[in-house]
C-alpha cells in the first residue's frame, strides 16, 4: 500500500518537473525528463509528433519563441498502474511573446488546456512517454459579461 503512494508521489513529482523545466526554458533538464525510445507529443493545433529528434526539437521551437510560461494545475489525478502512469490535468496557461521593444515583456495570453501525461518507470525513475495538450473550447470568457443572455 505504502508503494503505490510512493509511486504516486514520485510521478506527481516528474510531472512537476516536467512543467517547471519548460517554464524555465530549461532544454537540458526538459530531454532529460523524456524517455530514450520511442515517444509522442500533440501540443494544442500541432500535429501528433512521434520520437525523440521530432518531440524535443518542438519544445526548443516553444522555447525560442516564448518570452514568458507559466502553469497552475489544477484537477491533477494521478493513475499508476504496474510500471506505467498516467497524469489528467488542466493546465491553466499564462504566456508571452516577444515583445515589439527590447526589453519589454509581450502580450500576456492565457489558455486552458487539459493534457494527458504518460509516464513509464525507469531505473532512473519515471520519464514521460507521451504529452498530449488540448486546448479547452468554452463559452466562459471575458467575453460572456458583456454578452450575457437577458
Amino acid at each position: 500500500m505504502s508503494r503505490a503512494r510512493t509511486d504516486v508521489e514520485l510521478v506527481e513529482q516528474a510531472n512537476t518537473a516536467f512543467y517547471e523545466a519548460v517554464e524555465r526554458g530549461d532544454f537540458e533538464e526538459l530531454s532529460v525528463l523524456w524517455l530514450d525510445d520511442e515517444i509522442s507529443c500533440v501540443h494544442p493545433g500541432w500535429p501528433v509528433l512521434s520520437g525523440r529528434g521530432e518531440v524535443l526539437r518542438s519544445y526548443a521551437l516553444i522555447m525560442a519563441n516564448t518570452e514568458y510560461i507559466q502553469f497552475f494545475l489544477t484537477d491533477v489525478k494521478v493513475t499508476v498502474l504496474g510500471d506505467t502512469a498516467l497524469v489528467v490535468c488542466t493546465e491553466n496557461t499564462l504566456s508571452g511573446g516577444p515583445a515589439e521593444e527590447a526589453g519589454e515583456l509581450g502580450p500576456l495570453v492565457g489558455q486552458l488546456i487539459v493534457a494527458t501525461n504518460v509516464f513509464r518507470r525507469t531505473e532512473d525513475g519515471w520519464k514521460l512517454w507521451s504529452h498530449h495538450g488540448s486546448p479547452v473550447l468554452t463559452e466562459n470568457g471575458e467575453e460572456e459579461d458583456d454578452e450575457t443572455p437577458a
